[in-house]
């Protein structure tokens, strides 16, 4: 072959793996198929509805969504490396399986889905600790259960327990044992994240007395004025065990500060690099996520429509995710 043609050749090469912008041009690398976890409450879903409508429109992967909640998809992704991403892992509520994951090394963190942090632990609404202000930390409930009674249960208040499923749901019945709240407190488990999230709107309405499981940034907070009770400081070997559902001798401790993690399989990094790439860079400022969520309960949209919505109407945040070849490709699919 003449040196024209091997140079002709060379320069078609380069020209076909070239975006319009003049930088190679980004895909699916040799994954093609990503499965993304789904979980159950509004900004998880969402968010993998995002990511999803940018990995199959943007890099042209087969990006399928499947069912999660953090202590199943945690545990499957440990042992099984599926799904392949989780946008929104809340590590601090799975940290001994995350240990075991980081041990193994299947699995890594991509980046901080929420710019602040997240937020867990026991929330009461503001009016409760304005008409009660000896109650401003989680020790204060036991000495204070009658503000908490329940009258369909008289003689123990009620403390609204998380989900089934999720990994607070073991927290929380872990602080239960520790702060020895059996005798005073009826543990109640509300079946779903959306019945606990009916149940604090039922109560505010009626200006009730609540006191439960919750997170943020979420819609929920914002909207209902729900305030953290405050705990001790937190030991990291005392939560540990507050989130293994054997926990022999659970303590009292704080909340770990809310590691949320965009959990990836960390053969996705060797597949497909420019995906991985796009994953270190998702992350949502925490007050316009909790905007985009508070629109989509006050529409009564579903998590694709709130993902949808965000793409739209958001695009100053997640084109900094991506390349602009692939940002181009997501909007004309919108």
């Amino acid at each position: 072959m003449s040196y024209k043609l091997v140079l002709a050749a060379a320069t078609a090469l380069a020209a076909g793996g070239m975006s319009s912008t003049g930088a190679f041009a980004v895909d699916c690398g040799t994954a093609g198929r990503v499965t993304i976890a789904e979980m159950t409450w509004l900004s998880a879903g969402s968010l993998a509805h995002i990511a999803q409508k940018i990995l199959s429109a943007g890099y042209g992967c087969e990006a399928e969504l499947v069912p999660g909640d953090t202590v199943p998809t945690a545990t499957s992704m440990l042992t099984r490396s599926e799904p392949m991403v989780a946008p929104e892992l809340w590590v601090s509520t799975a940290q001994s399986i995350w240990d075991q994951m980081q041990q193994k090394g299947n699995v890594y963190k991509a980046g901080d889905i929420f710019a602040s942090g997240g937020e867990e632990g026991l929330w009461v609404p503001d009016y409760i600790l304005a008409e009660h202000p000896e109650i401003r930390s989680i020790e204060d409930l036991e000495a204070n259960w009658q503000v908490f009674e329940d009258a369909a249960a008289p003689g123990k208040g009620r403390l609204y327990n998380g989900p089934p499923g999720w990994g607070s749901e073991v927290i929380i019945t872990n602080y239960y044992k520790a702060l020895g709240l059996e005798d005073t407190f009826e543990l109640f488990s509300p079946g779903s994240g959306e019945n606990l999230k009916a149940s604090i709107s039922r109560q505010v309405a009626q200006k009730e007395a609540f006191v439960g499981y919750y997170w943020g940034p979420s819609d929920v907070i914002g909207k209902y004025h729900l305030v953290l009770l405050k705990t001790p400081a937190f030991d990291r070997e005392a939560f540990t065990c507050m989130t293994d559902v054997n926990c022999a001798d659970p303590k009292v401790t704080g909340w770990a500060v809310g590691e949320v993690a965009v959990a990836v399989v960390s053969s996705l990094k060797e597949s497909a690099p420019d995906v991985a790439e796009f994953l270190g860079k998702m992350q949502v400022p925490n007050a316009e996520i909790s905007a985009v969520l508070a629109w989509g309960d006050d529409n009564g949209a579903t998590p694709e429509e709130v993902a949808t919505h965000f793409l739209k109407d958001y695009e100053g945040i997640w084109t900094a995710w991506v390349p602009a070849d692939v940002a181009a490709k997501v909007k004309a699919s919108l």
